[in-house]
């Protein structure tokens, strides 16, 4: 009995940390607030940026800066370790975002070396911690202003520009593109053909 318990306990529940990421206003909260409203079983983790924004005050989007991006990479690092052993979670954006975002601006001469460098090992440390990334194909979807993400075509067109370099190199990487019916059966498809979780669309 003593041996079976022991069994028992020491095997581990398979838990899914998944991520949307990609540049701004290219349908990830459309897909992301469908998903929670159907899928009370799995935690959805709202965006680290727009949590810096509002509850420190910090300049975001093109206007971030050294302190802005060391708190959003630190909160990607938190996030997967505050989920790995509790439940499956979806997160809005991960470490790919961070660094994405964080080279942008220390190309622009916006943010120290030392802050890129952050990005990099954290990123470095954790992108294996994903078991799905699903990029939000920003293809004929409108740059629309909700208020809070950057309407600079430029910046956004910058911004895909980096992540177009990331993309090839990840091997849990899956593109999302297509109508929103699209998006959400290859959402249901990856998850469940790596037995993962049940998605509910």
């Amino acid at each position: 009995m003593a041996s079976e318990i022991r069994g028992q306990i020491q095997t581990k529940i398979y838990i899914m940390i998944a991520s949307f990421s990609g540049p701004q206003s290219s349908g990830k909260t459309t897909l992301l607030n469908y998903l929670q409203e159907k899928n009370c079983h799995i935690a959805f983790v709202p965006e680290v940026t727009r949590l810096v924004k509002r509850k420190y005050n910090l300049p975001i989007n093109e206007d971030g800066t050294n302190v802005t991006q060391l708190m959003i990479v630190t909160e990607h690092l938190r996030n997967v370790y505050k989920f790995a052993d509790y439940t499956n979670a979806i997160l809005d954006r991960c470490a790919l975002d961070g660094l994405v975002y964080t080279q942008w601006l220390y190309n622009e001469g916006k943010v120290d070396k030392c802050v890129l460098d952050t990005a990099n090992t954290i990123y470095d440390q954790i992108i294996s911690k994903y078991d799905l990334i699903f990029y939000t194909s920003p293809d004929d979807v409108d740059l629309v202003d909700d208020g809070e993400r950057s309407i600079n075509s430029k910046f956004r067109n910058d911004i895909i520009e980096i992540f177009n370099t990331y993309l090839p190199l990840l091997s849990n990487i899956i593109v999302l593109s297509g109508s929103v019916e699209q998006r959400l059966e290859t959402i249901k498809k990856e998850v469940e053909s790596r037995n993962l979780a049940s998605i509910i669309i």
